[in-house]
Order: structure tokens, then sequence, then C-alpha cells
């Protein structure tokens, strides 16, 4: 049975970035350092390839004294944009590193030792996620930990796979302009939105933890 997660660190009004694409940090270093502790909780942490190319992040658990196995990374990318001069490829032989692709794995990333997982695509070329999570769960990762970016959040609750949420709130506004941490619903009833049940609130630093568990 696969359980995912979906991690936000937001400014109060729900963004990501600003409108230029500036995120680090929003929010505080005890946030992030709560953000690692999930990590190590989970199987893998999985990214959208935009979010992979803007950031070149490495999506390790980076916490004093972690002894223990490093999560997967797994990058959703239909075309196989991901470089090879990336954090996640270069250090793909240290940490188990997945692309899921809707096209025959390419070769160099192979080379590079990345795993790289074809699924069937839907809509303008995107993996379909309930197959994504299928070939996940066949690889041992069940317990994902989804950390962006918007439309890979919005894509996630779309098809009703979100178990819970890890919601970490900065107390800053960034406004319309910036880029909002879950992407198009297509909601046009309120009856229809993801709903989800508040579990616990704590502060972490100047920042709040909020976590919610599907209502």
């Amino acid at each position: 049975m696969h359980v995912i997660t979906l991690k936000l660190a937001t400014s109060l009004d729900g963004r990501i970035a600003t409108a230029g694409g500036e995120s680090r940090w929003i929010t505080g270093e005890a946030a992030r350092e709560a953000v690692h502790r999930l990590r190590a909780q989970h199987d893998a942490v999985l990214v959208g390839v935009e979010t992979a190319l803007a950031d070149d992040p490495e999506l390790t658990v980076r916490l004093a004294g972690h002894a223990s196995a490093q999560p997967a990374r797994v990058v959703l990318d239909s075309r196989q944009r991901l470089p090879l001069t990336s954090k996640l490829v270069v250090t793909a032989r240290e940490v188990p590193t997945y692309v899921v692709a809707t096209a025959e794995p390419d070769p160099a990333l192979v080379a590079a030792g990345v795993l790289v997982v074809q699924v069937r695509a839907v809509g303008e070329d995107r993996p379909e996620l309930k197959t994504v999570v299928q070939a996940l769960a066949a690889e041992g990762l069940n317990r994902l930990l989804v950390e962006g970016g918007g439309q890979v959040a919005a894509s996630f609750l779309r098809c009703e796979l979100v178990d819970a949420i890890e919601w970490f709130r900065a107390p800053m506004l960034i406004g319309g302009e910036g880029r909002p941490a879950v992407g198009a619903l297509a909601i046009a009833a309120l009856a229809d939105a993801p709903h989800f049940r508040r579990t616990e609130v704590r502060e972490v630093g100047d920042d709040l933890w909020e976590r919610y568990e599907r209502g």
C-alpha cells in the first residue's frame, strides 16, 4: 500500500516563489530541518522536471548524524530534459535516482546511472500518475514525499492521490503575481474541492507547520 505526502513551503498567501522565480528561502532554517526529517521517513522524494531545472536540487537528507540510507529521488520528466550536469544525475550512482518518462530511456541518462521508468502519457505528454505510483511501488518505493512544483502538486490532487499534506507557512506575503503552491484544479463547486482534516499545528522557528490528512 502506497502513502503519498504533499510537502508545501509557502508564504501566508500560498506562494512558493516570486513572479521572477526567487524562492530561497521562504521558510526558515527550523522548517527546512523539519523537511529533512520528513525526507528521512519516506522511500522517495518526487519533484517535477521544472523544479529540477530551476533549482538543481539534491533532494537528500542533510541532518547531523543521519546514517541511514538516503531516500530515492524521482523526477517526472516526460521528455528526459534533466541535464547530465545536474546534481541529481551526477550523484545518481550514490543515491538512487529515477526519471519517469513517456518515451524510450535516454541512453546517456542510463549510462550516468539514472533509472529511467517509462510510463504511458496523458494530456500534454504528462506521465499518467496512477501508473507512475504503481511503477514506483514495483521498485519498492511506497512512501512518496511530493515536493513540487505547483503543477505536480495540482496533478496529484486532481488524481486524488494525496493522503497527507505537510504545509510550512512563512509569515510573509508575496501577492497574486507570485507562483502558486498548487496549480489549477478545475474546481467548479466547493463541494468538488479536495478536503483535508487538520491534525496538528506547531511553530517551527518563525514559521507554522500545519499537518493534514485526507478528509
